[in-house]
């Protein structure tokens, strides 16, 4: 992760839950958090930034196969298919169609994913001061759940591409990004972060997995350092997406697992999507010389649900 100077101390980064909370900002029965900062301005800006008319998908493929980075391998199987299209006895075509089944664990490192606001707790409490409790194995999530994206998320999206700016392939395990190489790619790219913002942070992590193989989930993760919520919550981003999976690990905080997950969702009321691919955004975005776009993504319409698999699009 490199060598630390001058960063707050775990008991500054716990403070982080009262100095950024959003709680009651957008009232007491608020279940999107910083979704409300998308505004209809907002999204007109975003689609005011399409200028090429060019699409470009930035989910990962759903893998069937095991990988030390992913917990929950999905499964796909095939209910009818072309083997069962034949004649029957009486000469009429027993199947006309095919189907399919799958199924997937929707968290951790193995595939794209939106995280809603159910899916944090800290000590004892989800965003907006609700009890944990209220998600349970029985009635699923009570709050916060997924389907408060049902009508999908547009915005105008800034990529930062953070492995460019530090002018390497990729972050290595265990290595962090900071405030200052966040706003040393603003200026390298000639973009400003601005409130109802999505920020998509580009480590390379997609391209490491893909040349060197998944890292085991105990072998380190590259990410955003705990410091840098304040200027998270500063810029009023609407939804933080990465390459990785949000932040550094190890974290550098003895008892926090994941700072940047627990204070931006239970605090912030910050939407996270873990796991993205942004190898062929970066690479269109430096040939058009332009890191801000319009962004979309929807997520399954799932009540009740901690999340959803995604495919966020980037329209430029």
């Amino acid at each position: 992760m490199g060598k630390y100077n001058n960063l707050p101390s775990e008991l500054e980064i716990k403070e982080y839950f009262h100095s950024l909370s959003n709680w009651g900002r957008w009232g007491e029965d608020d279940q999107i958090g910083t979704l409300n900062l998308i505004t209809p301005e907002k999204r007109l800006q975003a689609a005011g930034l399409v200028r090429q008319g060019i699409s470009i998908g930035c989910a990962r493929p759903i893998s069937t196969q095991h990988a030390v980075d992913q917990p929950l391998t999905p499964i796909h199987f095939m209910v009818e298919s072309g083997e069962t299209y034949c004649l029957d006895d009486d000469q009429e075509w027993t199947s006309q169609h095919s189907t399919d089944y799958f199924g997937m664990g929707i968290h951790g490192p193995g595939q794209t994913h939106l995280d809603a606001l159910c899916h944090q707790f800290w000590e004892g409490k989800m965003y907006n001061d609700r009890p944990a409790s209220i998600v349970s194995t029985a009635h699923k999530a009570k709050f916060g759940a997924v389907d408060g994206m049902n009508n999908g998320l547009v915005t105008k999206g800034v990529l930062l591409d953070l492995a460019k700016q530090r002018e390497v392939l990729w972050y290595e395990p265990g290595d962090a990004a900071f405030i200052q190489d966040l706003e040393a790619a603003e200026k390298a790219q000639g973009v400003k972060v601005e409130e109802g913002d999505a920020l998509l942070l580009r480590f390379g992590w997609t391209r490491r997995r893909s040349m060197l193989g998944p890292v085991p989930r105990d072998g380190g993760r590259a990410g955003l350092h705990a410091s840098c919520l304040p200027w998270l919550h500063e810029r009023g981003i609407s939804i933080l997406a990465c390459d990785s999976a949000q932040e550094v690990r190890p974290t550098g905080y003895e008892g926090m697992y994941g700072p940047i997950h627990s204070v931006g969702q239970v605090a912030m009321g910050l939407w996270l999507v873990d796991n993205a691919d942004f190898e062929a955004l970066a690479v269109e975005c430096e040939r058009l010389g332009t890191y801000q776009f319009l962004f979309s993504l929807a997520p399954l319409n799932f009540p009740f649900a901690t999340g959803s698999p995604i495919n966020p699009i980037a329209v430029l």
